[in-house]
């Protein structure tokens, strides 16, 4: 029967920097994944990149019940520590546009980095672990298919449901579930829509086209590339957009952010070029004929009463698609809900109904928007845990 400090369940990468600080604190730290390997999740960010950061995350850029309850954690471990971190290792690193950074080589180096501190830190790794009960009279125990492992403290930091294909499970919120804490509902976030029956007969057969856009839902928008896909819309506008996303809600497309269509259709009011030829100038030409078959506008412009034309920029400004569900969890990058910030310790991340049993990363509810955001609370939640399990 091993007997340690800190148990960590989840070798990711807020698992791991639990484990890193509570290990150079000199506490005795053993992480357990049922993966094979650390880090699987960091090895696919961004490509194989890993878009591990980014330069003015904030609470602004969380969606959670409180969005204010991650700023402690970010103000405590930022970027910058992040960043001195991967200098110390010599990770060379580059920033993109919007402040997403990205490592120069590849996203196996921070794995090793995080290995190599791991080491450093004497934290212990039982990968091939499948844990089949946890309790707690006056310690944590651990039960797994190979050992019974004791512990005072307990990291949970098993990740969300997304990317079931790497092996994610629900395991966080049933260990919640057990002691009485509170759970947001779970749901896929940072993921493609599905049309419904209606847009998908209309545009069902766009695959691949794709174009700049503003996307704006339950008040929140943002402007980059929509993708059309074999049964809906993607692209990183619509992936932003998807964590404010409930079912029923309405996604309202500016189809021509920046440009005034009332002017464009007024300087061609007695042209006798027909709406979709004009409209190409704008859009991709398939994407503009259909948009204008569904509206019945595929006639020339000279043809159009002067409200119709109002009505039609209207539209372009204003596309409205109601998405009947998005792709789930097998296509998102990230679960949005999860353990309720309401439940825990903003500095320390421990729960305040169970003494000793912390919780970090992507298992809380606290989602980060599209660019590193994710990460970076996961280097910070995990770091705020480590200092105090």
């Amino acid at each position: 029967m091993g007997r340690y400090d800190v148990i960590v369940i989840g070798a990711g990468a807020a698992g791991l920097m639990a484990a890193i600080e509570s290990g150079k604190r000199g506490r005795s730290v053993l992480v357990i994944d049922h993966a094979g390997s650390i880090g699987k999740k960091i090895r696919i960010s961004g490509g194989g990149r890993c878009n591990f950061a980014n330069t003015s995350a904030d609470h602004h850029n969380y969606v959670s019940r409180n969005p204010r309850f991650c700023k402690s954690a970010l103000a405590r471990f930022s970027v910058n520590d992040f960043v001195a971190l991967m200098e110390k290792h010599g990770i060379g690193y580059e920033e993109r546009e919007q402040g997403r950074l990205f490592c120069l080589k590849g996203s196996r180096e921070i794995v090793n980095m995080l290995g190599k501190e791991c080491s450093e830190a004497g934290v212990q790794l039982f990968l091939n672990r499948h844990i089949s009960s946890i309790s707690r009279r006056d310690v944590f125990a651990v039960v797994t298919d190979k050992e019974t492992l004791i512990s005072g403290s307990l990291v949970v930091a098993t990740g969300g449901l997304s990317y079931p294909q790497l092996g994610a499970t629900g395991l966080g919120y049933r260990i919640a579930g057990q002691f009485g804490i509170e759970i947001i509902q779970p749901r896929p976030a940072l993921v493609p829509f599905v049309f419904g029956q209606r847009d998908s007969a209309a545009y069902g057969e766009l695959k691949g086209i794709s174009f700049n856009a503003l996307v704006e839902c339950n008040g929140k928008e943002f402007q980059g590339g929509i993708l059309f896909t074999h049964g809906g819309l993607s692209g990183p506008a619509i992936l932003q957009v998807s964590a404010y996303w409930s079912t029923g809600d309405t996604l309202g497309i500016d189809l021509a952010p920046g440009i005034d269509m009332q002017e464009v259709f007024a300087a061609k009011q007695h042209s006798a070029m027909k709406m979709p030829t004009l409209l190409s100038q704008f859009l991709p030409g398939r994407f503009a004929r259909k948009w204008c078959e569904n509206y019945g506008y595929a006639r020339p412009v000279c043809n159009f009463k002067k409200g119709d034309l109002v009505e039609a920029s209207r539209r372009i400004h204003k596309w409205e698609i109601i998405p009947a569900r998005t792709e789930g969890y097998g296509t998102a990058e990230v679960t949005a809900g999860g353990i309720d910030t309401g439940e825990l310790s903003s500095k320390t991340m421990e729960s305040k109904k169970v003494r000793g049993l912390y919780f970090a990363g992507e298992v809380i509810d606290v989602t980060g928007q599209l660019g590193g955001y994710n990460l970076q609370w996961a280097w910070s939640s995990g770091f705020a845990a480590g200092q105090y399990a």
